[in-house]
């Protein structure tokens, strides 16, 4: 007979954020041809206005602040930049001002505040447009860093569209913004455009890819990407987790398991999750076949490689994990002691409960009834269960008045309520 799922293995695809780097403070924002370099925007429709900064001081002060800031001298930054923001006679002074406060706030983790700064410095207006740009396409990271996603996707499309510049990172914004917006479709074909500008695109560009293919129902498209790229960074252990994640979701967990065993053969398996998602793998196979024996027995040589090695704890969850598998192998003693090592070691009354179970079933009510009161004082998810199993061992000691307190407890848990109080109208009417 097949086995109802035990454990189930959610494994999601770890989407990284990544905001670029900002642009560099525009100090100088030059005005020598000698000292410029190729124009980024020279077919923006803004018009280039004039600067009006001609105070030497007022200069230098404004970039001796503009380098503190990129120093990370906050203190000295706002000591500098922040008079020139309030009452400087040149717009343009202000404006930079206003950016190197905004990337000051930035780097002290105060986004909002970032913003706000960069807007009035971007509506200051007088700045080159090789500066404006730049600052407006940063203005479009923030908001992203703020998870104002629909912002952050209105200013990088202003950008673009008086800038005139095409950029692979602008598109891998847009679909980071697209992604978190659930617009799936729209974030593939960003990121997809993204890829197609450049001959070294961002890795955490497939993730975002990986997870709007999964996301829109396309796991397939999400495991080949994730294949892909382990097969092109063999020696990533990010690329192999990311690799297998995506064939979890996309529930390929054959193609998982060979994939982790081949990586576990070459030495590749290095952390504690790597070696419990395969056991798991392995027990939800298990779980889902008719002869479950083969796949649990994986499971617990998986599990038992990993102690061996230091790299599995012995701790609570892991040996309730091994006496799971035994359980579901159809070995109830070898459970039943996996179960007790865990009894002292976890966190909740999971192995309690579980180890409970076997002893009832061995008509050993006595012992089941000590570990399932146990478990409920510790904590189960299942509480009802628990309690129709109490209520079964007093039954077994002929102690009817324990039998009918535990039922009327299973009685409020909704997954046993029907079951409880059938027995309870049978058993202990009026009670």
């Amino acid at each position: 007979m097949k086995h109802a799922p035990l454990i189930k293995v959610l494994a999601g695809i770890a989407l990284v954020l990544t905001l670029a780097s900002s642009p560099a403070m525009a100090a100088g924002d030059s005005h020598n041809a000698k000292d410029k370099a190729p124009a980024l925007y020279p077919n923006a429709t803004r018009k280039e206005p004039k600067t009006d900064l001609s105070s030497e001081k007022e200069q230098k002060a404004l970039q001796d602040g503009l380098d503190a800031a990129n120093a990370g001298d906050k203190d000295k930054a706002a000591q500098l930049l922040q008079p020139i923001a309030d009452g400087a006679k040149s717009k343009y002074a202000q404006a930079l001002a206003l950016q190197g406060l905004a990337n000051v706030k930035y780097n002290d983790g105060d986004v909002k505040g970032a913003i706000d700064l960069l807007k009035r410095s971007l509506d200051n207006g007088v700045m080159s447009n090789e500066t404006y740009f730049q600052l407006e396409y940063e203005l479009a990271q923030f908001y992203l860093a703020d998870e104002q996603y629909q912002q952050s996707l209105d200013t990088v499309e202003k950008w673009r569209a008086e800038g005139k510049r095409e950029w692979a990172d602008s598109y891998a914004l847009e679909g980071n913004d697209y992604y978190r917006l659930q617009k799936f479709p729209e974030a593939i074909a960003a990121i997809k455009k993204a890829q197609s500008m450049t001959d070294k695109p961002n890795p955490s560009w497939n993730q975002i890819l990986m997870a709007s293919y999964a996301e829109s129902g396309q796991g397939d498209q999400a495991a080949q990407i994730a294949q892909q790229q382990y097969a092109a960074n063999p020696n990533d252990p990010d690329a192999l987790n990311n690799a297998i994640a995506a064939l979890m979701q996309a529930q390929k967990y054959p193609e998982a398991i060979q994939m982790m065993e081949k990586a576990r053969a070459q030495g590749a398996l290095k952390k504690e999750v790597d070696y419990v998602n395969l056991a798991k793998l392995y027990l939800n196979a298990a779980q889902a076949s008719d002869d479950p024996k083969p796949n649990t027995a994986k499971a617990v040589q998986v599990l038992q490689d990993g102690i061996s090695k230091g790299i599995v704890q012995q701790n609570g969850e892991n040996q309730k994990l091994l006496g799971d598998c035994y359980m579901v192998g159809d070995q109830p003693d070898q459970a039943l002691a996996a179960y007790r090592k865990a009894i002292p070691l976890a966190k909740d009354g999971e192995p309690s409960v579980a180890a409970g179970a076997i002893l009832l079933n061995d008509n050993k009510f006595s012992e089941a009834k000590s570990l399932l009161q146990q478990g409920i004082d510790k904590g189960v998810k299942h509480k009802g269960n628990a309690y129709m199993m109490l209520a079964n061992a007093n039954i077994g000691l002929k102690d009817r008045t324990g039998a009918i307190a535990a039922m009327k407890q299973a009685a409020q848990d909704p997954d046993s309520t029907e079951k409880a109080n059938a027995w309870l109208k049978k058993n202990a009417p009026g009670k």
